[in-house]
């Protein structure tokens, strides 16, 4: 029973000792952090972005493959 106290003790520990990291680096990030590249590379992350024609429907039926 002392095994597993210690244990689930420590994990919640760790636990919140990530969710601070997290949270210290959210709220003490110097400026923006930039995803996409400013040049032309990152038009292409944009694009991945940015979804298909095909979006799924409600009713879950998958859309065709567009030869091209």
């Amino acid at each position: 029973m002392k095994l597993e106290n210690l244990l689930l003790r420590s994990l919640f520990a760790a636990c919140l000792l990530v969710c601070g990291w997290i949270m210290a680096s959210m709220l003490f990030t110097p400026g923006p952090v930039q995803l996409a590249g400013g040049g032309d590379g990152g038009k292409v992350g944009v694009l991945m972005a940015v979804p298909g024609t095909c979006m799924l429907p409600p009713d879950g039926v998958v859309c065709p493959r567009q030869d091209s």
